[in-house]
């Protein structure tokens, strides 16, 4: 049997003639270049998105080149961290997700074809056949489109800054772990040299002990303060272990790569201080969190759109298609064909779409005081951040420039009276272990002050808690004067 050609091709292709072009949403970088933009911007480093061996040779080329430096400064060590981390790069995966979302938006659904016959095998039918096809495509959503489109956009622009907000903090753990391992480091040496001199006070104690010019009170004395620092020594020296395996970790390193070297010494502070006079609004200019929140209050804005505009009906269908029937008579066979029209939706009887509406002004105002909320914590944010970095200056630099020429002096001075013959070697002793205990305060100071910088450019461009070195040295510095 051959039927009349039916016209069902024109009717499947009535909702593809409306389907666009392959968008940018389809890019293979997804909008990477945003990322790369803002993270230049904040942390003066670029980063990459891996997706082939090619790049990854290169990646890995660059970061042996970086490596072969051994003593690295902490920008190495955020860009080989921004490079090398395999969990960033999980991180990115999220924005390529959210980019395929965005593009999926953009196609139109597919229509749904049925073929049906009438018939086929009834040998008392076989005078009459029909052939029906038709096509399903929801109109409602054709209508809808240009809001889930933007709805997805906004998904995707808030994905892009999210993907920022990771590689930001990142950057600022890697910095903060350089500071925290080069500062270990400098406490072991701080240490190194007053177990030296302790080593020689003990030494000196036992030699007076046989002579009978010390006490064994006095002896013991000396005894304990160099075995306490010892053991205060060798604590500084795990922590400094421990710091820089958690800066290799951050930098994503292993084999024969975690042998790179950190500096024995934090550099010099600045002579003077950046002027942050209107520190509030640069962050609230610049803020990649509270970017990502006004987005999300944005996305949630259109969706309420789209909920708004779907209240009463979620589903209209349009089916189109043709039917061909033959039929045989006395004088031949009779083909007919006819089109086929329906309309097929849902009647908001029991459902008028109340609830949901509800739940999307709720979330529209979680959004809303969201937003506001880190508005306010950011200012805040923001104001402390700088006045920890302000303090924590004027701490270390009173340190270097009171505390520790002071102690210097005392322990001068009290030389030349041991010289002398006119202090005791116990005074002269009491005298390099409070010293010592200065100026492992001192590296303290300036290891807060350079963390407190790192929160300031964190709280500025986001990427961090803040405030992590206001809390910083109050353990630190008990612990360097344990035993004394």
């Amino acid at each position: 049997m051959r039927l009349r050609k039916l016209n069902l091709a024109a009717a499947i292709g009535l909702p593809l003639v409306l389907a666009g072009c392959v968008t940018e949403y389809s890019a293979k970088d997804a909008g990477f270049t945003t990322v790369d933009a803002k993270v230049s911007t904040a942390a003066t480093k670029k980063s990459v998105w891996i997706q082939n061996r090619e790049q990854a040779d290169k990646v890995n080329a660059e970061v042996k080149a970086l490596l072969k430096r051994k003593t690295i400064d902490a920008d190495t060590a955020v860009q080989v961290a921004l490079l090398n981390n395999k969990g960033l790069q999980a991180a990115y995966a999220d924005l390529g997700d959210a980019s395929a979302d965005a593009w999926q938006a953009t196609l139109f659904l597919n229509p749904t074809v049925s073929i049906g016959t009438t018939g086929i095998g009834t040998p008392e039918l076989q005078a009459y056949k029909a052939i029906e096809g038709l096509v399903t495509t929801n109109i409602l959503a054709l209508l809808t489109r240009d809001k889930t489109i933007a709805v997805a956009d906004a998904r995707f622009r808030q994905a892009q800054l999210n993907a920022a907000l990771s590689t930001l903090q990142l950057a600022a753990e890697t910095r903060r772990a350089w500071i925290d391992a080069v500062a270990a480091w400098e406490t072991v040496a701080q240490l190194n040299q007053a177990q030296a001199a302790a080593d020689a006070s003990s030494e000196l104690a036992a030699k007076l002990g046989e002579t009978g010019a010390m006490g064994k009170g006095n002896q013991a004395r000396e005894h304990v303060f160099n075995a306490e620092l010892a053991g205060q020594a060798a604590e500084a020296r795990l922590a400094a272990r421990l710091a820089k395996e958690n800066l290799t970790r951050l930098m994503g390193l292993w084999g024969s790569d975690v042998d790179y070297q950190v500096p024995n010494r934090l550099p010099n502070m600045p002579k003077t201080l950046a002027r942050k006079d209107s520190i509030e609004a640069e962050a609230l200019k610049r803020r990649v969190d509270l970017q990502i929140a006004r987005l999300d209050l944005e996305a949630v804005a259109k969706s309420y759109s789209l909920t708004e505009a779907t209240r009463y009906v979620t589903d209209l269908e349009l089916v189109a298609g043709a039917e061909a029937e033959r039929e045989k008579e006395d004088h031949g066979t009779k083909v007919e064909t006819t089109g086929q029209f329906e309309f097929e939706f849902v009647i908001p009887i029991f459902d008028s779409g109340n609830a949901r509406m509800r739940k999307a002004e709720l979330a529209h105002m979680r959004s809303a005081n969201l937003l506001a909320e880190k508005a306010v914590n950011i200012r805040s944010e923001a104001r402390s951040a700088y006045e920890a970095y302000r303090s924590r200056y004027d701490i270390a630099r009173h340190y270097r420039n009171n505390v520790v020429p002071l102690r210097t002096k005392i322990e001068e001075e009290a030389t030349l009276s041991y010289n002398g013959m006119i202090t005791s070697t116990f005074e002269l002793l009491a005298d390099v272990r409070a010293k010592v205990n200065s100026t492992v305060l001192s590296v303290n100071a300036k290891r807060d002050f350079w963390l407190a910088d790192a929160d300031l450019m964190t709280a500025i461009h986001g990427g961090g808690s803040g405030g992590s070195a206001g809390g910083a040295a109050a353990p630190a510095a008990a612990e360097a004067g344990a035993g004394h």
